[in-house]
């Protein structure tokens, strides 16, 4: 949760002061309103500081100032007003305010402000009582929010045993991160990880990578190969896009599920396997069973230990630190405050790959920092549906996006359609069937 709340009725300038304190490592939200301000601190008990504009409509910083401290004393308030006199300070500080700030201030001074407030009530936390634990952290995933706190937990519980893992969540959540780390805090650590994605190859082709086949199996087979689970014997696969898996090919990985073992195409011979299952879906797998598109069986014997990502944009709170994740490996290490409101504000479809992808491209563009004329254009003109937006009966503005979106992959892949799809979060076919409807031409 946010230890700041921004109060103002310019929801522009409180994007600005988020930014601002995002840059620099401190969670915020806001509200334009006293009333909705009071709301979210009854549901945000962690809030530690509020910064409010002394002149609101509806309720005034004073008067949101007196309910705050009448019903939330442990929260030290600052009022911003561009009208400041000194009553109006002397009356402000009588109120419990903690300090106030002129406008137009400079935006390092309110973070100085911020920081001397959060290092007072930490120091009376240590006299008080213990203090908060740390963030969780796992290596090689970001995420400091709560939604990814809960991920990270039931990571490590997940490791601690063999249990079949089933992750969900949309395109570009970090699927294959979580797999990963999975793999690597489990005792399985020093055993072979082998990934397989189930929607890139056909039926066929997907048994023979899967079991392996004999000598004379089909026509080209003019020598034995073993499968990946023969090769991730006392290790982990992670079966990506299982959603996308044949009915035929389900049968025989329920098999392998049951029994632990494996046939290899065109032989006889039981082959054991000791492999650690972790498979990933941003499919409903559920809809599928009931229409008849996934094994019943075959769902429960996955869905063991079920975890769900949530995409970015129900945890915005991680975007900052995602970005400078990012900008490492770039000679671009920096982000003004108005490019990264304009990323706080996104809805991102496309999740963490798609923020990786508009970094990506910005820090090329870049000289120095990050602007926002860097970021691709439906960032900046927020070319997305939003609380509020009422999209047209035709779906032009999503059609827009899905469009835009393509072209930059195609761009980015340099016209191949095997990698642009990966970019994308998609099939190849389902890119294919995407570039016909929008005329998109080879």
């Amino acid at each position: 949760m946010s230890k700041i709340l921004i109060v103002d009725n310019e929801e522009k300038f409180c994007k600005v002061m988020q930014a601002a304190l995002q840059l620099e490592g401190l969670e915020s939200q806001y509200c334009t309103s006293g009333k909705t301000a009071l709301e979210w601190l009854s549901h945000n008990p962690d809030v530690e500081v509020v910064i409010t504009d002394l002149r609101m409509e509806g309720m005034s910083g004073l008067e949101l100032l007196e309910a705050i401290k009448s019903r939330f004393p442990q929260v030290e308030v600052m009022l911003m007003t561009a009208y400041a006199t000194q009553q109006t300070a002397v009356e402000a500080l009588k109120k419990g305010a903690y300090d106030y700030l002129i406008k137009p201030f400079d935006m390092d001074e309110m973070i100085l402000r911020v920081r001397r407030i959060l290092e007072q009530k930490q120091l009376q936390q240590k006299a008080s009582g213990p203090v908060s634990p740390a963030p969780e952290t796992i290596p090689g995933i970001v995420g400091k929010s709560k939604a990814m706190q809960r991920v990270f937990g039931l990571i490590r519980k997940a490791a601690e045993t063999d249990v079949t893992v089933l992750l969900r969540g949309e395109s570009g959540t970090g699927k294959e991160l979580v797999a990963q780390a999975i793999y690597q805090l489990s005792r399985r650590a020093n055993g072979p990880f082998i990934t397989v994605n189930c929607a890139a190859l056909p039926e066929n082709l997907l048994e023979s990578e899967l079991f392996g086949y004999e000598k004379g199996a089909f026509t080209g087979a003019t020598q034995r190969r073993i499968g990946k689970f023969e090769a991730a014997h006392r290790g982990t696969i992670f079966l990506d896009e299982i959603g996308d898996m044949s009915p035929g090919t389900q049968a025989k990985l329920l098999r392998v599920l049951q029994n632990r073992e494996i046939y290899r195409l065109g032989g006889n011979q039981r082959i054991e396997v000791d492999t650690r299952i972790i498979a990933a879906t941003h499919k409903p797998l559920e809809e599928m069973v009931a229409e008849g598109q996934f094994r019943e069986d075959l769902y429960y014997r996955l869905n063991v230990f079920p975890i769900e990502l949530p995409p970015l944009r129900e945890r915005k709170e991680d975007i900052p630190e995602l970005v400078h994740h990012f900008l490492k490996q770039y000679p671009v290490h920096h982000i003004s405050r108005e490019a990264l409101a304009l990323l706080m504000d996104y809805h991102w479809p496309g999740n963490v790959r798609e923020l990786q992808n508009a970094i990506e491209r910005a820090a090329i563009i870049a000289d120095t920092i990050i602007e926002p004329e860097h970021l691709p254009p439906y960032i900046r003109h927020q070319v997305q549906p939003t609380r509020g937006f009422e999209l047209p009966d035709e779906g032009i503005v999503l059609d827009e996006l899905e469009k835009t979106l393509i072209l930059q992959a195609l761009e980015k892949s340099g016209g191949n359609k095997t990698r642009a799809a990966e970019l994308l979060g998609i099939t190849r076919r389902r890119l294919y069937s995407m570039m016909e409807r929008f005329g998109i031409s080879d």
